[in-house]
């Protein structure tokens, strides 16, 4: 566990200001643990108690904390900062219904500038999903998931999602979205053998990411995408066992949840399962030998 303190904000203004002084005070992005609106569309921003632990926290880490308040909230997934400083941003649909998750995500890109980063990454959290894209935060927003795209995640030449549904995964390249913003074209470029694909991990390692699908989990390689895209391993669990994220090197962060035709409810905050440079297909035996232990 990360003890937490919560910092709260009503506005986007207080939240552009608040992180100011929080980096100053030594946050960086990594250390950023959950964002969350309520329906008064007030912000909540989880963070170390401790700032000088901030640098020894990973984006799996991140994946096994219970939020650290309770009640009706919508969680951020991840925010990320493309090329042209346009801004995409993931997680609980019912952000659209607070008024300010846009104006919230532009002030969290924006700040990532200092850090010379391009995305933050968020804890896990149960809901249905939605994906936004917005050139600013007073432009208009796309809502990607109006189309059926959700879990949208960056590669080295696009955006890639998951199709609501459907075992197929969409790309769409950073020059497509210059032009036309995501409501553009995308392309099927994989299809996944284990059924419809129900979760996408947060984020793309070592040109490697994690599809967690109805009947087992796939690992694909992007790094030739979109010309090409190819399955690295699968493995056959367990329905409703996915991977949300993994420690580069290290564990898997693996949650569970139950599997509804959107993807996945009741989702829990992930263990972290495996050892360092351990592979998808040593997972199997790394949750057995966890349930025997």
């Amino acid at each position: 566990m990360i003890p937490a303190r919560v910092f709260h904000y009503r506005d986007p203004a207080a939240v552009a200001l608040g992180l100011r002084e929080l980096r100053k005070r030594g946050l960086t992005p990594r250390g950023i643990l959950s964002i969350a609106l309520n329906p008064r569309g007030e912000t909540h921003i989880a963070v170390p108690d401790d700032f000088d632990m901030v640098d020894k926290i990973r984006i799996g880490n991140k994946m096994t904390l219970k939020p650290p308040w309770e009640g009706r909230y919508f969680h951020f997934d991840a925010i990320h900062r493309l090329p042209g400083n346009t801004v995409l941003w993931n997680g609980d649909r019912r952000l659209s219904d607070t008024g300010s998750a846009p104006e919230v995500a532009c002030a969290l890109a924006e700040w990532l500038k200092g850090s010379s980063a391009r995305n933050v990454f968020l804890g896990c959290a149960s809901h249905q999903p939605g994906s936004w894209w917005t050139k600013d935060a007073h432009s208009d927003v796309i809502d990607l998931h109006a189309r059926g795209l959700v879990d949208t995640v960056l590669t080295t030449s696009g955006l890639l999602a998951r199709q609501i549904n459907e075992t197929k995964l969409f790309h769409t390249g950073f020059q497509e979205v210059a032009k036309h913003g995501p409501a553009g074209k995308w392309d099927s470029v994989y299809s996944s053998s284990l059924g419809n694909v129900l979760m996408l991990e947060r984020r793309v390692a070592n040109y490697r990411l994690a599809l967690t699908c109805e009947r087992g989990i796939e690992e694909i390689d992007v790094s030739g995408i979109p010309d090409e895209v190819r399955q690295t391993a699968r493995i056959e669990v367990q329905s409703g066992l996915g991977v949300v994220g993994r420690i580069d090197g290290g564990a898997f962060a693996i949650t569970t949840g139950t599997v509804e035709p959107w993807g996945l409810s009741n989702v829990r905050p992930a263990l972290l399962v495996g050892a360092p440079n351990q592979t998808l297909m040593d997972l199997p035996r790394a949750l057995r030998n966890m349930e025997d232990s």
